[in-house]
């Protein structure tokens, strides 16, 4: 990466101003045009050193009151099947594999959240179409801290 590569990281890691413009800011403070930044981006992008470029909504401030990791236990040969089938649910934020397992058996965890303060029903639905009846449900109870990491 060059400087204004690196840059340009620096600033898109943080939070972008909700402006009409916001790629306009960065162009100005990289003294470049909004066009380079646009394209820088897309080129970081397809080189595979930006992964994700989105927005993160502060589900608190949205109206979601309750979330709490789910963690499952299954069978090796169903993971995959699982895990597509737990990141397709509306209310999934996360779903990912872990190695080695939590407790030796806990090896699919989901990220849930709600509106309201039923987590219990959705997991019931998870439970209900995927036949995994092994899991522990672990609620947030204070959120200390929610920030992206800073690579630069």
């Amino acid at each position: 990466m060059n400087k204004t590569e690196i840059q340009l990281a620096q600033l898109i890691q943080k939070d972008i101003d909700a402006v009409s413009r916001p790629f306009e800011n960065i162009a100005q403070k990289l003294k470049i045009s909004q066009t380079d930044v646009i394209q820088s981006i897309k080129n970081l992008s397809r080189d595979g050193l930006i992964r994700k470029f989105g927005a993160i909504l502060r589900h608190n401030k949205a109206g979601y009151k309750t979330n709490a990791l789910i963690v499952w236990s299954v069978p090796a040969k169903q993971v995959e099947k699982v895990g597509t089938f737990f990141s397709s649910s509306p209310f999934v934020s996360h779903c990912y594999e872990r190695k080695p397992s939590f407790r030796n058996k806990y090896n699919l965890f989901t990220m849930i959240h709600s509106q309201n303060e039923d987590i219990d029903s959705l997991v019931r639905e998870l439970t209900a179409s995927s036949k995994i009846n092994d899991f522990l449900i672990l609620k947030s109870i204070e959120e200390y801290k929610k920030t992206s990491p800073e690579y630069f």
